[in-house]
């Protein structure tokens, strides 16, 4: 009925300013990922912000959104905070076909949002 981390709030919030540091990164660098979140109702809230992932071009399967961090936040109305989330290889890897741990080359996206389905979404690539 409804989508993973979905949450219900007597305010409303808003998403904005996605930035990435970085739109290339070696396997064992890392990415920082921020967003500003506003409240834009009338009443003190708490959100938790999300940060989900995709490895578009994996040797094996891997999942559509993979939930990597999340921070709860209170904002008083109109008030927005900056929330900051970093990606490095233990985020960005898996155990492969061989059980060993790999970051493997290719395309990344994001998404940052209140849940598994909204959001703002971006991309990065990791690089040999």
């Amino acid at each position: 009925l409804y989508p993973f981390g979905y949450g219900l709030s007597y305010t409303n919030f808003e998403y904005q300013n996605l930035i990435i540091d970085k739109t290339k990164i070696k396997p064992y660098g890392k990415v920082s990922i921020s967003v500003e979140v506003k409240n834009v109702g009338r009443r003190t809230g708490q959100e938790i912000v999300q940060l989900y992932i995709r490895d578009l071009v994996g040797t094996l399967t891997r999942p559509v959104r993979q939930l990597k961090g999340f921070k709860k936040i209170t904002l008083k109305p109109g008030e927005k905070q900056k929330v900051v989330f970093m990606l490095g290889h233990d985020d960005l890897g898996y155990y492969n076909q061989y059980d060993e741990y790999v970051v493997e080359p290719g395309l990344f996206k994001f998404w940052t949002g209140p849940n598994s389905v909204e959001g703002l979404e971006g991309s990065f690539e990791v690089i040999r």
